[in-house]
């Protein structure tokens, strides 16, 4: 049994006290304290972060070891769980890469975040909204896609609903459990709309690679501000201006913060991997050749200073990147300091800047 006191982010606000672990990673109860009597820092949920490609030098499209680089790479920087996330890629490929990282879906290694399972980020998407995906597009098929699904756990997929032929489908992947997002779409308002009648209930990386908003053509975006109860957003300062941010903040209850994470994350500037992409990243950002914007650095911690940056209250951001990827996924397990929930937090001076993190209780190194 394990405890950590400070000032808690609690469902009923901050409160300063003592939250205390047993053997199995779990939070057992949480004590209030006179305010004096806690160390003057910050004790936030763990990050949960949605929409991962790679970290550490690592792409997750190279298999198991690199699995394992990204998990312990996120975990330094207070991400507590992710959803390990492809690219576009041939068939055969997308089996190679949910084979190998299937066994960790089901057992957490030490000094890691746990993933939760696999987001696939096309192929089903919109050549014309590619951004840099590798041109690997294909058309979704139902017994394909149950065959990916039998070898490792799907959370997430990304597609383009304008390039269905059946909108049946729709029903069918959400019928089985799967968060079907809106991703790499050039479609109108209408098709948007209609997607979310049929099962649709995210968008990916609001307002990148997706058709925009237009006081007569309103797009994706726009099916997304009228009508979404959810959608992911990469707070990186690059992808969407603050004020499109906030925007979306008050149209979407659910909005949640995404990483879209690289390679190149946590790793000095240089050429990384992005699928079969090479990607550079400098200046604090990763693009392609052509200078597109090919995924992220950015890690969740700095994600949280972003948005206190653009205006939100600590709390808020904090549930942007806890509580409400937690609700979306359905998980009651994390996302939330109380007890029953996993022992998943992160530590925090008072400038926001990480001190400590836990994984269902285990204490992770941040020293690279």
């Amino acid at each position: 049994m394990r405890t950590i006191e400070g000032n808690l982010y609690t469902r009923e606000g901050m409160l300063p006290g003592r939250l205390h672990t047993g053997a199995d990673g779990r939070i057992t109860g949480i004590t209030r304290l006179p305010a004096d009597q806690v160390p003057d820092r910050l004790i936030l949920p763990g990050f949960i972060d949605l929409h991962v490609h790679g970290g550490g030098g690592a792409d997750l499209m190279e298999g198991a070891q690199a699995a394992n680089t990204i998990c312990r790479t996120h975990a330094r920087f207070g991400t507590t769980s992710l959803v390990a996330t492809t690219v576009s890629a041939a068939h055969e490929d997308l089996k190679q890469v949910l084979s190998a990282i299937a066994p960790l879906c089901d057992a957490r290694r030490p000094q890691s975040a746990r993933i939760l399972g696999v987001h696939l980020e096309g192929p089903y998407l919109n050549r014309v909204k590619l951004g840099a995906q590798p041109d690997q597009i294909q058309h979704a098929d139902a017994s394909r896609i149950r065959e990916l699904c039998a070898l490792a756990p799907i959370k997430i997929l990304t597609l383009a609903p304008e390039m269905l032929s059946n909108e049946a489908l729709l029903k069918e992947l959400s019928s089985a459990g799967i968060r079907l997002q809106i991703g790499h779409s050039n479609g109108s308002y209408e098709q948007g709309k209609r997607a979310l009648e049929q099962g649709v209930s995210g968008f990916t990386h609001l307002f990148n690679a997706m058709s925009g908003l237009h006081h007569r053509e309103p797009g994706i975006v726009g099916a997304a501000l009228a009508h979404a109860e959810y959608a992911e957003i990469i707070p990186d300062l690059l992808h969407v201006h603050p004020g499109a941010m906030l925007a979306a903040l008050r149209s979407i209850p659910g909005l949640y913060g995404v990483s879209d994470a690289t390679a190149a994350t946590g790793m000095p500037d240089g050429t990384y991997l992005l699928g079969s992409h090479q990607v550079h990243k400098c200046m604090g950002g990763v693009r392609l050749k052509d200078g597109t914007l090919a995924g992220s650095c950015l890690t969740m911690d700095q994600a949280l200073r972003n948005l206190v940056k653009i205006g939100l209250p600590l709390q808020t951001a904090s549930d942007c990147l806890s509580l409400r990827p937690a609700h979306y996924l359905g998980l009651t397990d994390r996302g939330q300091l109380a007890a029953g929930m996993m022992a998943d937090l992160v530590v925090l001076d008072n400038d926001l800047q990480i001190r400590q993190v836990w994984v269902e209780g285990e204490d992770i190194e941040l020293a690279a």
